[in-house]
């Protein structure tokens, strides 16, 4: 695929960038250069190769995996603005 001067003053306006002309013909030759690598890495057997979330591989941090009973609930029931009998009260909803 290959970029023109009309292709990018489109780009620029599907965007709302405002590109001076002097820009717009800068940005056709660097937007060639990025679709031509763009090819280049088409062009790569990635088959056997597992997908990644990072270019350093690395796990996620875990933490130990306790049961708790959430330790004391007065603390977390006093900013509700209703409770009764260490729960939330809500208003009804449903008639």
């Amino acid at each position: 695929m290959s970029v023109n001067l009309d292709t990018v003053r489109h780009i620029a306006k599907l965007a709302r960038v405002r590109v001076e002309p002097a820009q717009a013909e800068a940005l056709v030759g660097e937007l060639n250069n990025i679709l031509g690598w763009v090819e280049q890495l088409g062009e790569l057997d990635t088959k056997d190769v597992p997908p990644m979330t990072s270019v350093v591989e690395r796990g996620q941090p875990l933490r130990e995996d306790r049961v708790t009973d959430g330790g004391d609930p007065e603390p977390v029931l006093r900013n509700a603005p209703d409770s009764a009998h260490g729960f939330f009260v809500v208003p009804k909803v449903v008639e």
